[in-house]
């Protein structure tokens, strides 16, 4: 560190303080910024003393001498400092702005918050908030960086010589601020199988041979033209334009008109903007597109009222009985008693013999029942599947059904996740699985899981410490209560094989009326 003394202008004036000038190896030296910030404060050099410049501006001072001081070389090591731990994240940031007031502010802050405990406390201090403020544009500018490179195709001398290498990638970007270093680990990441080299105006950065390498500043003129893989970007773009979702304000503030001259899809923006209008009315008047398989709740004429009237009311005694399996499928479709059938592909009912021995009764259809409109045909269904085989019963001895008729899910992204009914839809369904009970006259049933035990035994059944027990219907329907298939698929890895054996188990307690030959 260099201390320049201004020279006495009146021998009756006080000597002007020393002015302390630093000059750091390059505009992001944060390593050098912290070595002579730390002998600054250790000597007590207050802000206004001392003058901070990089290797890449010189020092401009009337006062300086002809060679400026490098850093702190040469000081002794200087004491830590104890500052707020979210300190130094935001001297790596702010030191990326291009302000050259930058370091001055750092310092300022660093000596206030030593001497000023309460500082810390302050987030409306004027130095604070500027600090945040250049640290917010250096994070935009980072952002817009990753987001706003386009790479082209180069071969050069090196793919030449050794093709199995790839091609070079070249990018040309133009940052506000000096944060090539900072974000080409990023693209290291990003491409590691790649060979790439983005040039902007401040300095060059390459990656090959698992490496990065940084080079001098570049010109626009340097970057590659046009190859065949941007037109196939653009073509590509313009397919997924969506008129109906176009706001130009939003556009431009995520993507601003000073990036456009280096996208190549920028050169769409206009014409498609124009034309958005048109083909968002052209999108109205297009019809409305049916759900595949879905069946609609249209108003039912007189005949199919009197058919669901059969196919779902017990009449006036015991002995009354729906007309058939078909009769009341066709009248499950068209349910709309509670919200799921509004969002559901189809009704699922049950499968299997019109007078099977026994049933197996679920909780709901899940996303391949839904789809397909047969219960236990999904990941729960294939590993009930593989317990049938192993307790050899035949599934097409057996009636599989569910509590509930419809799926319930709750979409996130393009999957629908199961989401358990309430007991409300629970309830909306029982007639129609009482329904199935009086037309198959099972002598007994299986209760897989919660929902399903307790649509069949009316009240609420605690699966795990009912399982592997059988209760009696007030009708004399026999009911086993067990797990569902999906609990076990749901169960952590290391324990599953110990639980699906407890679950055979529990099935194999209706064995002799699940297999033909038990008769």
């Amino acid at each position: 560190m260099q201390t320049l003394l201004t020279a006495d202008l009146f021998a009756d004036a006080p000597a002007a303080p020393a002015l302390h000038a630093v000059t750091l190896q390059g505009p992001v030296d944060i390593l050098g910024f912290r070595s002579a910030a730390r002998a600054l404060l250790a000597r007590q050099v207050p802000p206004k003393q001392v003058s901070w410049h990089s290797s890449d501006a010189p020092v401009q001072d009337l006062f300086a001498s002809p060679t400026p001081a490098q850093g702190t070389a040469g000081a002794p090591p200087a004491p830590a400092v104890n500052v707020p731990a979210d300190f130094l994240p935001l001297c790596q940031s702010v030191i990326l702005h291009r302000d050259p007031n930058r370091f001055g502010l750092l310092y300022r802050l660093l000596w206030r918050l030593v001497h000023e405990p309460t500082l810390r406390h302050d987030p409306l201090d004027a130095d604070q908030v500027l600090a945040r403020h250049l640290a917010q544009a250096v994070r935009r500018d980072l952002h817009k960086m990753k987001a706003f490179v386009r790479f082209r195709t180069v071969q050069d001398e090196t793919f030449k010589s050794h093709p199995e290498g790839g091609p070079l990638h070249v990018a040309w970007f133009e940052p506000e601020h000096h944060i090539v270093e900072a974000v080409a680990p990023f693209f290291a990441r990003r491409f590691t199988q790649m060979r790439w080299a983005i040039l902007t105006p401040e300095r060059s950065v390459e990656w090959s041979a698992a490496k990065l390498h940084f080079g001098p500043p570049a010109r626009r003129e340097q970057a590659p033209p046009a190859d065949a893989g941007e037109q196939l970007w653009l073509t590509y773009y313009q397919h997924i334009f969506n008129p109906a979702r176009l706001k130009l304000k939003m556009m431009q503030k995520e993507m601003p008109r000073r990036y456009w001259k280096n996208l190549p899809e920028a050169q769409l923006i206009s014409s498609l903007a124009a034309q958005a209008p048109q083909q968002r009315l052209g999108m109205i008047e297009q019809p409305a597109s049916a759900l595949q398989r879905r069946v609609p709740a249209a108003p039912l004429h007189r005949a199919a009222v009197q058919r669901q009237q059969s196919a779902i009311e017990p009449g006036d005694g015991p002995e009354a009985q729906p007309l058939s399996t078909a009769a009341l499928l066709d009248s499950l479709q068209r349910c709309r008693q509670c919200p799921i059938g509004q969002h559901a592909t189809q009704a699922v009912g049950g499968e299997g013999p019109a007078r099977a021995r026994l049933m197996l009764v679920g909780e709901q259809p899940g996303d391949q029942e839904d789809l397909r409109g047969r219960p236990f045909v999904g990941p729960a269904g294939q590993l009930l599947d593989r317990a049938l085989a192993e307790l050899r019963w035949d599934r097409n001895h057996l009636y599989l059904t569910n509590a509930v008729k419809h799926f319930k899910y709750e979409p996130r992204g393009r999957r629908r996740m199961h989401k358990t009914p309430s007991q409300a839809e629970a309830a909306a369904c029982l007639h129609w699985l009482e329904s199935e009970i009086r037309l198959v006259q099972p002598e007994a049933a299986i209760a897989l899981g919660a929902t399903a035990a307790a649509s069949l035994l009316g009240r609420h059944v605690a699966v795990m410490s009912e399982r592997g027990q059988w209760f009696t219907r007030p009708d004399g329907l026999r009911v086993l209560v067990t797990l569902h298939p999906a609990a076990l698929l749901r169960t952590e890895a290391q324990h599953q094989p110990a639980a699906y054996l407890a679950w055979l188990e529990d099935l194999q307690r209706a064995d002799p009326l699940a297999r033909p030959d038990a008769r």
